[in-house]
């Protein structure tokens, strides 16, 4: 029975808050900034500097605009406030400047109802503003164009009548009749100069810009930028809109071009989806646009003004990031993780449903910081505590296992893992994390290992009896029995020494799972003891092993226990590195450890299965080779190791061989 793979929880940390949208975050009646994406810190013109600070203290240069009393209002009311082309001045660089934006604050409540945050989103909108002003100044200066021309006909007219009454005054009516056509002509000028100026600003403007004129739409004016959208050339200039865009008849765009020139209103359009035929190509893109009517001194429409946006990449990265955000959801819940976040200074936590289920909690009751280490078993939770400091000194991330007990009584297994969040001056202020239930998994090792330990101490007295009636035969080898006899008996002989070795691994591997490994502590020479270990290797002449270091050194072990490490790793040695001849075991005095290694001079071994050789029930492919045991000689020594207070590691470099080593306390 294997357990579910659990996703990362830094992999499903690291997928929050990239939208390219501006965007922040606040809480509090002091509309405290709590986090702010790239976009929005530059259109403050700030750096990350200001999360944690309010409103206020971060942006000064807002004081006496109304940004600050909205939000309250927002906080206290809980009601939504959406704003269009709304004037904003900035310090950017120093500088004062003004914006313009299209901006939403939003409150969102927790799970309780209560306002937790304001969501604060918003576009700028300046380019836009400065297009409309454009069209107003034009519309403008045509007015007062047409009341010049009127004047000038009143004078025209007056002018008539009197040639036509006085004959005597013909030459001075001539000379004005002259000036009024210079003051025409320079009229002229300036109004072709007028139009010059609003095709230069249309044509060089960063925002897509068009101009319709007529009835038919007759496209006028374009630049670049709109050409761009619209995947079209300047051969479409002087084409109706719908001859040139046959594509666009299909959609609403000619209705609601027709209505603005009718209506004389404005129509403004946000992430409009439009197929445009690009390239012989129907392609799809996202738009904001403006229609807006230019009108006659009559006050009837002449012209449409077209400004737009091409917003397809915002509109595709939202929808992504809300995709991706969906599949998150959906891995953790399938996988049964449970998230929180939690303020160290308060201990209150913001839990998913999942979290709260792994501690026996239904997802409406509220659940604490003290809550989680109440339901841990007392002989676990300074160790958890332990952990979460270890991770808030060093910027890590801390993960173990521990048993809770449910209110109910019921007793289950948690995995956890965790990381601590910090704020503007580098303290920790927050921690964040994740939890798996995996009951059902320490269910399956506790049965696996009851099985294995009631299995070993079965198999224990029947083989040693086997074991006693082959050395029997041993001793008769020589008076009884044929060679091949004998052979067999050696054979017997060292395959029951291979089943002892075996069951002693299960039973050691059973009392430490029941934490019943003792150890019997005593003083002993170090170089004493290690100069007897490996008699078996010595015997058979193949292998020297040479012994380096301090011949005085005494520690406070376990003798045997030692003995028992030292030994797996010259067997291992002697199984994994045969063709090296010399085993050096040396002893090294550290500052306040002593550190014992067995080095072979063999292939090595993969630094990619180095981390694992420690672990239970593992057994490494050695080029292909295969070896008898249960993949639990390292583990068991490791846990000695542990028991001891000491490290245990292993170095190793192909084509060098490897060093095991371990350390003792002084």
């Amino acid at each position: 029975m294997n357990s579910p793979d659990l996703i990362r929880p830094e992999k499903l940390l690291g997928i929050l808050f990239k939208s390219p949208n501006a965007t922040a975050i606040y809480s509090g009646e002091e509309i405290t900034i709590l986090s702010a994406n790239e976009a929005m810190l530059n259109f403050w013109g700030k750096d990350r500097n200001i999360l944690g600070k309010t409103f206020n203290d971060a942006l000064p240069e807002l004081s006496g605009q109304p940004f600050f009393e909205i939000l309250q209002q927002v906080w206290h009311s809980g009601e939504t406030y959406l704003a269009k082309d709304y004037p904003a001045v900035l310090e950017i660089n120093g500088e004062f400047k003004n914006f313009y934006f299209d901006f939403e604050y939003k409150a969102l409540h927790d799970e309780n109802g209560k306002i937790a945050y304001i969501l604060h989103t918003a576009f700028e909108v300046s380019d836009r503003i400065a297009a409309k002003n454009l069209i107003y100044e034009k519309s403008k200066a045509e007015e007062q164009l047409t009341r010049d021309l009127g004047e000038m006909n009143e004078e025209y007219q007056i002018t008539n009548e009197e040639l036509l009454s006085i004959n005597s005054k013909l030459e001075n009516a001539n000379k004005e009749l002259v000036q009024f056509k210079n003051k025409l002509q320079h009229l002229n000028h300036t109004l072709t100069e007028s139009e010059d100026r609003f095709r230069s600003l249309v044509e060089h403007s960063p925002v897509a810009m068009a101009s319709l004129k007529g009835i038919d739409f007759e496209i006028d004016v374009v630049n670049d930028a709109i050409l761009e959208i619209w995947g079209k050339d300047r051969s479409v200039v002087g084409l109706p809109l719908v001859k040139a865009m046959p594509e666009i008849e299909e959609q609403n765009f000619l209705n609601i071009i027709t209505e603005v020139y009718n209506s004389g209103k404005p129509f403004y359009g946000k992430e409009h989806k439009t197929k445009l035929t690009i390239n012989g190509n129907s392609v799809e893109r996202y738009l904001n646009f403006v229609y807006k009517p230019i009108s006659n001194s009559d006050g009837t429409s002449n012209a449409i003004m077209i400004v737009a946006t091409d917003v397809t990449d915002q509109v595709n990265s939202r929808e992504t990031v809300t995709e991706i955000n969906t599949r998150l959801q959906i891995a953790m819940d399938a996988s049964s993780l449970g998230s929180t976040e939690v303020e160290l200074a308060t201990g209150i936590m913001q839990s998913s449903d999942v979290f709260k289920r792994n501690y026996g909690f239904s997802p409406e009751v509220e659940f604490k910081y003290s809550d989680l280490f109440e339901a841990m078993f007392p002989e676990h939770r300074e160790r958890v505590k332990g952990l979460v400091q270890e991770a808030m000194r060093t910027n890590g991330i801390y993960k173990t296992e521990y048993p809770i007990r449910w209110r109910d009584g019921s007793v289950h297994w948690i995995e956890a893992h965790g990381r601590p969040r910090y704020d503007e001056n580098g303290n920790p202020d927050r921690m964040v994390g994740m939890t798996a239930d995996i009951t059902e998994k320490k269910l399956f090792d506790q049965r696996k290992d009851d099985f294995l330990s009631i299995a070993s101490h079965e198999l224990k007295t029947p083989l040693t009896i086997l074991k006693a009636s082959i050395q029997l035969l041993g001793r008769l080898r020589n008076e009884h029995f044929t060679e091949t006899h004998i052979k067999l008996i050696d054979q017997s002989a060292k395959s029951v020494e291979t089943m002892v070795t075996l069951i002693d691994e299960l039973l050691n591997m059973s009392r430490m799972n029941e934490d019943q490994l003792q150890l019997e502590k005593t003083n002993f020479n170090l170089y004493d003891m290690l100069s007897k270990s490996g008699d078996h290797i010595r015997m058979e002449g193949k292998y020297d092993i040479i012994i380096k270091g301090d011949h005085n050194l005494s520690v406070f072990a376990d003798e045997n226990r030692i003995d028992q490490v030292v030994i797996n790793f010259i067997n291992n040695a002697v199984k994994y590195a045969s063709q090296s001849k010399e085993i050096h075991i040396n002893i090294e005095e550290l500052k306040d450890r002593i550190k014992i290694s067995v080095q072979d001079f063999g292939e090595g071994i993969d630094a990619k299965i180095l981390p694992h050789l420690f672990d239970r029930y593992y057994r490494a492919d050695h080029s292909g080779k295969s070896y008898s045991g249960l993949g639990l000689g390292l583990y068991i020594c490791s846990e000695i190791i542990k028991k001891h207070d000491g490290e245990i590691g292993v170095d190793s470099t192909i084509g060098e061989g490897s060093t095991f080593w371990f350390t003792l306390p002084v």
